[in-house]
C-alpha cells in the first residue's frame, strides 16, 4: 500500500463525494480510482453497464426502478 499524492482542489471534491456516498474519503478515492479502472478497460461499456456487471458479480439484485414506484 502506498501514498497517492492529489492536488487540493481533487481531495476537496473527495471529501464531498464522500459525504453524499456515505464512505470516507479514502474509500471514495478507491472507488473512483476502481471504476476508472475498469472504464479505460473496457471503453464500449458505459457506466451503468460496468456497475451492473459488477453488482451482479457480488451476487447484488439491481432492480431498475419505476416511474412511480419506490
Amino acid at each position: 500500500m502506498g501514498i497517492v499524492n492529489i492536488d487540493d482542489d481533487l481531495h476537496e471534491q473527495l471529501r464531498r463525494a464522500s459525504k453524499v456516498s456515505c464512505r470516507s474519503i479514502n474509500a471514495q478515492a478507491a472507488f473512483w480510482i476502481k471504476v476508472g479502472m475498469l472504464c479505460e478497460t473496457n471503453p464500449t461499456m458505459s457506466f451503468t453497464e460496468i456497475m451492473e456487471r459488477e453488482l451482479s458479480a457480488a451476487g447484488v439484485s439491481a432492480q431498475p426502478l419505476v416511474a412511480g414506484h419506490a
